[in-house]
């Protein structure tokens, strides 16, 4: 082994142990279950929202959302302001990420969600006085993030934390609901997952009943 590509390898486990350390460090408390219970009992869509890599991260929680039974988008904070937002109606449940929740579009559109009749907002945060956070029914913590990038700036520690947040809400949401395979089958038809769900789904699939929503 090369001493450039020792060095290499000791940095890479460096990453690796910061961002596995960040999940370690996410405080729990009752903001899970309180956050879980809003989306159990949401009577229209989780609708999922944040800015740059936090928007990545929303977007690809919605799809997990969608995925195990629980109707989601994602809606980018950006393109609300410019008629996007009319996607929200009463009932619906927002679940906005922003590690600093000061972002102005996040706050802007929070702000005006509102008006649409939302009134239940989840948000996903790590600073202490972030704006987002007296907009919000219920907060959940990220920690204090320290970002493995040696710029002290690039967002993977926070994103790390961030899936890792929304992964467990959609997780203990689809346990809540006694989400089944074959209910988890018949929402994944194509690709590697379509062709092992296949295999679960009964004959009478087109009968079964749907998880309730």
């Amino acid at each position: 082994m090369s001493l450039f590509l020792g060095n290499m390898l000791t940095r890479v486990k460096e990453i690796l142990l910061a961002e596995a350390q960040a999940i370690k460090d996410i405080p729990l408390d009752s903001s899970f279950e309180e956050a879980v219970n809003l989306l159990e009992h949401c009577t229209g869509k989780i609708i999922t929202t944040g800015m740059g890599k936090a928007g990545n991260i929303a977007r690809k929680v919605a799809g997990t959302l969608c995925s195990t039974g629980s109707p989601s988008t994602f809606l980018h904070p950006g393109e609300a302001a410019h008629g996007d937002l009319g996607i929200l109606s009463k009932g619906d449940v927002v679940l906005a990420f922003s590690t600093s929740g000061k972002t102005r579009e996040v706050i802007e559109m929070l702000q005006l969600a509102s008006h649409l009749g939302i009134d239940k907002i989840i948000s996903i945060t790590s600073h202490p006085d972030a704006t987002i956070r007296s907009l919000s029914n219920v907060v959940i913590n990220m920690g204090e993030i320290k970002e493995p990038c040696y710029l002290g700036l690039t967002p993977t520690a926070s994103t790390t934390v961030q899936l890792a947040i929304g992964d467990t809400l959609a997780l203990i949401l689809m346990e809540r609901k006694n989400f089944s395979k074959e209910q988890y089958g018949l929402r994944h038809h194509g690709g590697y997952l379509g062709q092992k769900a296949r295999s679960l789904i009964p004959e009478n699939a087109a009968d079964l009943p749907l998880p309730p929503e």
